[in-house]
């Protein structure tokens, strides 16, 4: 077995022997979904931090500055403003004492809101792990590349999907940790030793075009628009998000956690993008730019540092993926099975269904992956499925007393559609403009317009 395959093993041994570890303590579905509402400020850091950062930040955004530059420096600022107004939310979220958003939105909307908010999200959360499943095989077949491709994505997401199935967010959580010290210490060792590789200022100038170089670059403020929304009402309503307030141990450990949060996004998607404008210097003319951080490693580092390097980028792909995989499937459980098909249901029968939940929305994200090999794309697509259709009526739910359910219902259904209707005819590329820009004015509009005409007397019950 060569050194690069054995790293990644190992990596991947010793999450599955740490779940199973864990696996004696999960015996409710507050210790599968939300981890007991015990995790201290630390861990929800961690765990936070890890599963944000994922495909779209190591593959989409190094792509992204490979064909632009260092000009999307901004990237990250949309995560950033969104987690900041988060942690200004975090003590009313946790008070919900809740497992899914559409436990908000149901409190608020009703039980349509409820059924059309798990729609929304599983559309757009299936979507998401299934191009971390295809990131996950491409590491492994950059490590082994004996293993074809599409074998590699099937190994990849079997590991996945067996991992979150053992002990659910109560191991998910604390391995999530050890997967932010991870890219923090790893991107942090990475910036510097491509910038001596590539001959330091001198020797990235030389060997990059001048407009990227630039800190604007050739980004229209539509266009500009167009990435920074994705991202930003994405986080605003992610389901993972306020997973993790769900399972804080209270309301100070949330809004902790979340400020630190901040600051880890910046330095982790800011040094990602770094890295990779850097190991465009010395990785000129790639044919598939998003992985140009791996092969710059794997051609500029000692094998050992290379192979840290893929298991780096591993983890980065699984503490999104495994994230995406357990709100689908609590999804699934607390908001089909348990509240509509078996409400009396014992607490270990919820625990198996949640694994087993697990296991079909992993098989569904495999077969969804078979569909695109994109990665940027596919996420600002998934993004603003999830973004333009719940998140209004998520922070609706929680700050406008005057919103209501045909409001909320008309946002959920006229954000989706919008998304939906603009992507397949192609409309992003016939008018220059992305499909949530259009999404979320239609659907912030529904929600405001449909709210104030329905009118009446608003009630916390």
């Amino acid at each position: 077995m060569s050194l690069h395959a054995t790293v990644l093993v190992l990596y991947l041994g010793f999450l599955f022997a740490f779940g199973i570890a864990k696996t004696g303590r999960v015996r409710t579905q507050a210790d599968f979904a939300v981890a007991g509402r015990g995790l201290s400020p630390f861990v929800l850091v961690g765990t936070m931090l890890a599963t944000w950062i994922g495909t779209g930040s190591i593959f989409g955004n190094a792509e992204r500055t490979y064909e632009v530059g260092i000009a999307t420096w901004f990237f990250p600022i949309p995560s950033m403003l969104g987690i900041v107004i988060l942690a200004l939310l975090a003590r009313r979220i946790r008070r919900v004492e809740g497992f899914t958003v559409q436990d908000i939105l149901e409190a608020r909307f009703g039980v349509g809101a409820r059924l059309l908010g798990t729609i929304t999200l599983v559309l757009a959360y299936v979507t998401i792990v299934s191009y971390q499943f295809r990131a996950a095989g491409l590491v492994l077949n950059l490590a082994v590349p004996e293993i074809p491709f599409e074998t590699a994505v099937i190994i990849s997401a079997i590991a996945i999907v067996l991992y979150t199935a053992v002990a659910g967010l109560k191991s998910v959580a604390h391995t999530d940790v050890i997967n932010g010290i991870l890219m923090v210490v790893g991107i942090g060792v990475l910036i510097p030793v491509f910038f001596v590789k590539a001959g330091g200022f001198d020797g990235v100038a030389a060997a990059l075009p001048e407009d990227h170089r630039q800190l604007m670059g050739p980004f229209s403020p539509i266009e500009m628009l167009g990435l920074f929304l994705p991202a930003f009402l994405l986080v605003l309503g992610d389901a993972n998000m306020f997973q993790r307030f769900f399972s804080a141990r209270d309301e100070r450990a949330a809004q902790t956690a979340a400020r630190w949060l901040v600051l880890g996004v910046v330095l982790v998607d800011g040094g990602i993008i770094v890295a990779a404008w850097l190991a465009s210097a010395l990785e000129p003319g790639l044919d598939d730019p998003g992985k140009v951080i791996a092969y710059a490693g794997l051609h500029h580092l000692p094998p050992l540092g290379s192979a840290l390097l893929l298991a780096v980028i591993l983890a980065i792909i699984v503490s999104t993926a495994d994230s995406f995989i357990l709100v689908t499937s609590t999804c699934l459980v607390r908001d089909v099975y348990q509240r509509f098909l078996k409400r009396d249901a014992s607490e270990i029968s919820l625990v198996w269904a949640s694994r087993a939940a697990v296991v079909v929305v992993g098989g569904w994200a495999f077969v969804q992956s078979t569909f695109s090999d994109e990665f940027l794309s596919v996420a600002f697509y998934a993004y603003t499925i999830y973004g333009a259709g719940i998140t209004p009526s998520i922070l609706a739910g929680l700050l406008w007393k005057r919103a209501r359910a045909a409001g909320a219902v008309a946002s959920i259904v006229g954000g989706t559609a919008t998304t939906l209707t603009w992507e397949l005819r192609g409309m992003a590329a016939s008018t220059g403009i992305e499909a949530v820009v259009p999404a979320i004015v239609v659907s912030t509009a529904l929600l405001v317009g449909v709210s104030l005409a329905v009118g009446g007397k608003y009630s916390e019950e």
